[in-house]
Order: C-alpha cells, then structure tokens, then sequence
C-alpha cells in the first residue's frame, strides 16, 4: 500500500436515522437532503422495554437521530436515547441527536425547594447516551443550551412564520403581543422582522404549583383596531393563549393571528382554539398534529426545510449561525 493510499481521508458519510414518534418530519427532512431515512429495527417487548437494531453499517458515518419529543414523551426520549446508544456501539464516527421539540423544556429551574431540574437531567442522558451535540429549535428558555455538554444549535422557528404572517397580511396594522410578559423579548424580535410594528404583551398571573393553570388580567399596549398577532414559543392545553386572544379581542383588537412553534396541543387544546375567535392559528410540525387535533383555521408550516439546512452546514463543518442572521 502507498503513502499516498493509507493518508487519504476517508470519504464523509451522512446518514439520517429516524424514532418512530414522528416519521413524516424525518421524511421531510430526507426528501430536503436527498438521502434515505437508515432502515432499522424498532420494537418494544412485552413488558414495553424499547429494542432497536440498525440494518446496515454506520461504522464511521455522520449519524443524525431526528425524534420529536410527543406523547407518549418519555418512550420517545428513552427510544432515541437507545437510538444513540446503539449508533455509538458500532462505531459512529459523529452522533447529533436532533430534537425539534426538547422535552422537559420547562423544567429548567426549580421554583421550589425539593424540585428537579429535568431539562438538565435530559441533557446529561444524551450525553451519557453517547451524543456529541445536540440540534432543537425554539427552545422555552435559552438557559438549555448550557445544560449539555457539548455543541447545541439553537434553531429558530421566527423567521420562517413571520415571514408567512407578512407575506399573508401585509396590507394590515399589526401589533405584534406576548402572551406574558417573560415573553416580552421574543416579541421584539417578531416585531423587529414584521418591520417595527408596536407591541403589546398579556399582564398575567400564573401559581407555579398549579400547572396549565393561568389567570389573565389586562392588555398592556393599543391593539384598538388592528390586526394582533400573538407569538409564543408552545402551545400545551391552550388555556393561556385562548384567554389571551379572548382578552384582546374584548380589548379591540380587529382580529387575532395565534403564531407559535411547538403544537403540543393537549386535553382540550383544539377545541379551545378552534372556538376562541382567532381568525388565524399558525403552527410548525415539530411535533405530529394528527387529524382529530386540525381544525378549519388552522396553518401548519414545515420546519424540514429549517432542519435540513442546519444538518448539511453541520455536516460539512459549516456554519449553523450564518443561516439565521446571527440569531443560532
């Protein structure tokens, strides 16, 4: 064998592996790359521990492990843990564990003694799993990202809805509103892209030992005859961002746009949404939104265009940040 022949770097391979809590989007963001979803093995046994068994080598590849974090959300979190876990075993070279929606994002701190902090505790299972980095997007506090010990891109789900908010009702008065007040900067942001439109946020009161439970109190800001849109991060039961839309509307606005990235959409979640007078609610597929939780006013936008641009730059060694103005 020459010199020549035992120096040359072996040929970069990427491969994109798939949980089976949301298929469609890994197809999605397949069909973005060109590539094949890594045909596998995936089952549970009786007694619902989780199996997983690749079908063909991924000695040396670039493995990409796509899993939204959804209901049932702890088999999710334990498949793709085992996902990575069997990757590193046959020898991955690179393990990016790409979670569109991060679950227990929202046990980030402790409000009270004696209490866990479960993002935390997610991070550290990746790592110990065998993850070199980790990719989400719309993340419920920016905090997480230091929680994992390793690189974390930050993707933004902003541009791409208010960009869709722009393009569908530019002839509007728009007042970009924050459901709450710790909300507050992401609504900068959205009002900084929709051309420096006002802002407004939701003055609220919420009891941490009660979760999904809100209490809205007045409309801070003129959303007197225009057109609301109101911006959040996750959608869970609903209640928040009804009682919002409800508020503003009473308050009067001409109409009421709901935009947010993550469509958990829990318990009575649709039916709130469906009937709480919003003229529009625009979502992503971070997470499946199955049929019996669609409704007539509701848009869903693909994030695979998003996620398949970061996995290449990341890939080649780009760069992540250059794809979202500095903002990942």
């Amino acid at each position: 064998m020459t010199v020549s022949a035992m120096s040359a770097t072996p040929k970069k391979s990427l491969k994109l592996f798939s949980g089976t809590s949301h298929p469609e989007l890994a197809e999605e963001v397949a069909k973005e790359l060109d590539v094949t979803v890594t045909p596998q093995a995936a089952y549970k046994f009786a007694n619902g521990e989780i199996f997983v068994r690749y079908d063909e080598s991924v000695r040396g590849c670039d493995a990409f492990v796509v899993q939204s974090h959804c209901a049932p959300l702890n088999d999710g979190i334990m498949e793709q843990l085992v996902m990575i876990d069997a990757l590193k075993r046959a020898s991955a070279k690179r393990i990016t564990a790409v979670l569109p929606f991060y679950g227990y994002a929202r046990q980030d701190k402790k409000h009270k003694g004696r209490e866990p902090i479960s993002a935390r505790l997610i991070a550290d299972l990746f790592k110990t799993a065998g993850a070199d980095r980790i990719m989400t997007i719309d993340l419920h506090t920016d905090q997480i990202q230091g929680f994992f010990d390793g690189p974390v891109d930050h993707l933004f789900a902003q541009k791409m809805l208010a960009g869709y908010i722009r393009d569908t009702y530019e002839d509007e008065r728009i007042t970009v509103v924050s459901p709450d007040s710790g909300r507050v900067r992401v609504a900068e942001k959205w009002a900084d892209d929709l051309g420096g439109t006002p802002l407004a946020f939701i003055h609220k009161t919420r009891d941490p030992s009660k979760p999904n439970q809100v209490v809205a109190n007045r409309v801070v800001g003129d959303v007197e005859g225009r057109l609301c849109i109101l911006v959040d991060d996750m959608i869970d039961t609903g209640g928040t961002i009804t009682k919002a839309t409800e508020q503003l509307l009473e308050a009067g606005a001409k109409d009421v746009i709901i935009a947010a990235t993550h469509a958990v959409l829990s318990g009575p979640a649709a039916e709130r949404l469906e009937n709480c007078g919003a003229k529009e609610v625009v979502l992503t597929n971070t997470l499946p939104i199955p049929d019996e939780h669609r409704f007539a006013n509701l848009h869903v936008l693909s994030i695979a265009p998003l996620v398949a641009q970061a996995v290449q730059q990341v890939f080649e060694d780009g760069s992540v940040t250059s794809l979202f103005d500095g903002q990942a």
